[in-house]
């Protein structure tokens, strides 16, 4: 089929608003998604397609053509988006999507635009040497991962759709060949800034901005100088994702400039893992050789980060650089300040306290050495302090988390005394903390088990069975019990991949 016929057939399933596509030709190149041999609807994610306004009947019929990439839906204007980016810390003034292509945008039930892009569907203008594929592993990674963010409430991409392509892909093997359908506010990321920035383009920075402020933040507008708002609401919203990865345990490992978005939501689920014990300096990501994005050095590469964006965002600040610098400095500092209360605030509410008293930095930061110290499981530890909250007979469970259990009677101690000073009642403490501290993450192990099933035997039951169970983090769920429970020794994950 040719990339005109391609694009022919009329499908009603989308209704594309697509504003991306308006801007300057040298933010992206269009770009038809390349045609696959016999494409196979793995997974179509119906709740979010009615939420998206999507017609699901169709998707139904039609998912596999249009998800693939083989039918381009009537109205959409497909495109690879322009971008640089510091990857580990090295400037690449051209990155680009070099697999992923945006079919166009829609408006959501809610009055939200969002982007649909396919990843996975092709070669692009960047490309580079790469072959533009994606395979099974690194899309079902995605899926598990986004979704379980989402039910997690965490801003992130979503997954809308995985395929097979009927196409094998060559990595260190032949392996199956996927597309998966990402959903995101939108594309637009630090290094979208940096790309223009790089080549001296102010008009487009300008352009970009503008359109920033129009999509995600149009309060903005009305601001006495909207860029330095945009670019505060920008560090805002990122030191709040960051805090809130950090509550769950969560590791990105690939904190690059073009995988910061500036809509705040968690973006490219590759190499990223969440922890199993407990370990600042813990990293799964196998091209993360000297641990620059560890787990607790992502707040500090997330400023790093915004202030790269700060650097393109300069002319627009201000026309005396002396001044810009002055003005985005000062915001740059703040989000450091502004991290550490959402961290805080987070924090707090994990051991359950809603009041707030000078030593309950001191009592986090205790319990959280106690538990590197004591090899302690991150999820499980914080939530059987939730169930201790409201039984006291819990206390001997809570503390078999740790390699010696009695090595946290100070700890409790000290916590017990601090929950005598605050308001809530036990129960409704208990309560509240499970809404925060979730019984069921991806653990690493089984979304390996979901994988491998699947790439291996064509088998999907385990994936199903693991986004079931992850839809709904904070709740007991008896039937999936053991989904809670941490790897044993030999069936640790120590490293996770790139899809590339």
């Amino acid at each position: 089929m040719t990339a005109a016929l391609q694009k022919k057939r009329p499908d009603t399933a989308f209704g594309f608003d697509n504003s991306y596509v308006r801007l300057p030709q040298r933010f992206f190149a269009t770009q038809v998604p390349t045609q696959v041999a016999e494409p196979w609807l793995i997974k179509l994610n119906e709740p979010l397609a009615k939420e998206l306004g999507l017609d699901v009947d169709i998707l139904k019929r039609d998912g596999a053509a249009i998800f693939s990439g083989n039918l381009v839906p009537e109205g959409a204007e497909p495109l690879a988006m322009a971008y640089a980016g510091h990857q580990f810390g090295q400037f690449v003034p051209l990155l680009g999507d070099g697999r992923a292509i945006l079919l166009g945008e829609v408006i959501d039930r809610n009055g939200q635009r969002r982007d649909i892009q396919l990843k996975g569907a092709g070669q692009t203008p960047f490309s580079r040497r790469g072959d533009g594929r994606a395979a099974l592993g690194p899309v079902l990674r995605e899926y598990i991962i986004s979704e379980a963010m989402f039910a997690l409430g965490i801003p992130a991409t979503r997954a809308l759709a995985a395929v097979l392509t009927g196409e094998g892909v060559r990595r260190e093997e032949i392996l199956p060949g996927a597309v998966f359908t990402r959903v995101a506010a939108s594309h637009i990321r630090v290094g979208t800034f940096q790309y223009l920035a790089a080549a001296g383009d102010e008009d487009g920075i300008k352009a970009l901005a503008d359109h920033v402020i129009e999509r995600h933040y149009p309060e903005l507008k009305a601001a006495e100088n909207p860029y330095l708002a945009l670019y505060e609401s920008v560090c805002d919203r990122q030191a709040a994702l960051i805090a809130r990865w950090l509550q769950v345990g969560f590791i990105h490992g690939v904190m690059n400039t073009d995988n910061m978005t500036i809509s705040g939501e968690t973006i490219d689920f590759g190499p990223c893992a969440f922890m199993d014990i407990y370990d600042p300096m813990q990293v799964f990501s196998s091209i993360d050789q000297h641990g620059r994005y560890a787990y607790a050095n992502q707040p500090g590469i997330g400023q790093w980060n915004l202030a790269r964006l700060g650097e393109a965002l300069l002319p627009l600040i201000d026309a005396d650089k002396d001044k810009a610098i002055e003005h985005a400095n000062a915001i740059i500092k703040a989000y450091g300040e502004r991290f550490h209360a959402f961290w805080l605030q987070g924090m707090r509410g994990k051991i359950g306290l809603t009041s707030t008293e000078d030593g309950d930095l001191e009592l986090i930061q205790s319990l959280l050495a106690l538990m590197q110290a004591e090899s302690a499981d991150f999820t499980l530890t914080f939530r059987r302090l939730s169930i201790l909250a409201g039984d006291e007979t819990a206390e001997a469970a809570f503390a078999s988390a740790f390699r010696e259990p009695a090595a946290t009677a100070g700890w409790l101690a000290s916590w017990r005394e601090r929950l005598s000073g605050d308001p809530q009642t036990p129960s409704d403490r208990a309560a509240a903390m499970k809404q925060v501290n979730p019984a069921f993450i991806p653990r690493n192990h089984r979304v390996e088990q979901a994988i491998e099933a699947a790439v291996q035997d064509g088998d999907f039951s385990l994936f199903e069975a693991l986004l079931t169970v992850l839809s709904h983090p904070y709740d007991e769920q008896p039937a999936f019990a053991a989904y809670m429970d941490p790897p044993k020794p030999e069936e640790r994950v120590l490293q996770t991949f790139c899809g590339t």
